[in-house]
Order: C-alpha cells, then structure tokens, then sequence
C-alpha cells in the first residue's frame, strides 16, 4: 500500500493518528448503518414481493371477470359501459425517512364509490359488477405497492453509494495512514538513534 507524500515529524505524526482515529470511527459507523440499511431493505423485500403476488393475483382474476363480461357482451356496449369511473381516489404524496435516505409515502386521503353503476344491470352481466368492485379495491394496494418499490430502488442505491464509501476507507484511506504512520514513527526512531550515537561520539571526544 503507498504511504502518503508528508514530511516524517512529530506534528504530523500527531495529525495522521487524529485522521486515522476519525477514519476507523467513521469506518465503523458506516458500517453499521450498511448493515441496518441491509436489514431494513430486506424486510422491504419480502414485503414488496409478498405485495406484487397478491396484486398480480387479484389482476389477474379481474381480467378474467372482465374478459368474460366481454365475451358475453357487444363490445361497443362493454366500452360504453367501463369508460365511465365508479371510483374517485385522493392520494397524498409525502416523504418519509429511512436511515437518512428520503423516500416517498403514499397514502390514501378519500376514496368515494358511486352508489349507481355507470350502466344498466340488465346491458353487462354480474362478472363486470363484480370485477369493477374488485379493481377498485386494488388502488390502494397497488400504491402501497408502488411506494414500497420506490423505496427498495432508493435504498438499493444508497447502499451501494455507501458500500463504495466503506471500501474506501478499509482498502484504501485507513491502510495509507497506517502505513504513512508507520513510516513516520521508523523514521523518527532513525532519527533518534542518529542523534544519541551523535552524542556518544562527542563524549568520547571531549
């Protein structure tokens, strides 16, 4: 590992070990917020899959309620009959903190139904009643869904931001200052070596 370029005194000894003790500390509290920031994205994980399968599950049976509906129903009348909504949702977008990282919080702030289907019972058959029901019960897992994805990505890439940081400082920062230390520290030795033969030399001259 190359040392850094600095002069081998005292005062500098003195600065590199004040850096070298900031540089493990500040090692040691990154690492610790990696492994939390692992932790909590893992939960995050499994949540977000747990969400996604029973989202795509309930989908998928409501595009099999409105296929049949479909098929059993002039097309143009099944157009008419679904461009209408029967359900209005409000959504308040904040932002939340985890472990320093700001990511989104969706969360529903109204959701009405209309009472009346936007069509006649006796035009669409009951698998479109109930599909519409369904698919208006998914809105607010499918953004609970969309915030939790947005979160993993957010974190996903601020653990890898801070895992570049924790490298840098264990492979590269921390060993450079030790190794400068070290070299200091032989030097001054050296140097003070030099100096008592020196001496001693004097001494038997006189």
């Amino acid at each position: 590992m190359a040392r850094l370029n600095v002069n081998p005194t005292r005062m500098e000894l003195k600065k590199l070990k004040g850096r070298l003790s900031t540089a493990v500390r500040g090692h040691k509290l990154l690492k610790d917020k990696s492994d939390e920031m692992i932790r909590r994205f893992s939960v995050l994980i499994r949540e977000n899959k747990a969400l996604r399968d029973e989202v795509e599950s309930e989908l998928a049976f409501v595009l099999r309620q409105f296929s049949v509906a479909r098929s059993v129903t002039p097309s143009y009348e099944a157009e008419a009959a679904f461009a209408m909504p029967t359900v209005s949702v409000g959504a308040e977008c904040e932002i939340a903190t985890v472990m320093g990282v700001e990511v989104p919080k969706i969360s529903v702030s109204s959701k009405k139904r209309s009472d009346d289907l936007p069509y006649a019972f006796s035009e669409i058959t009951s698998e479109a009643d109930y599909s519409v029901a369904r698919a208006a019960d998914l809105i607010p897992k499918m953004l609970r869904l969309a915030q939790i994805e947005k979160t993993v990505r957010m974190l996903s890439d601020e653990i890898e931001r801070n895992k570049r940081r924790v490298n840098a400082l264990e492979y590269v920062m921390i060993p450079q200052l030790e190794e400068t230390i070290k070299y200091i520290k032989s030097k001054l030795d050296e140097n003070e070596r030099a100096a008592v033969i020196r001496l001693m030399k004097v001494k038997n001259r006189g």
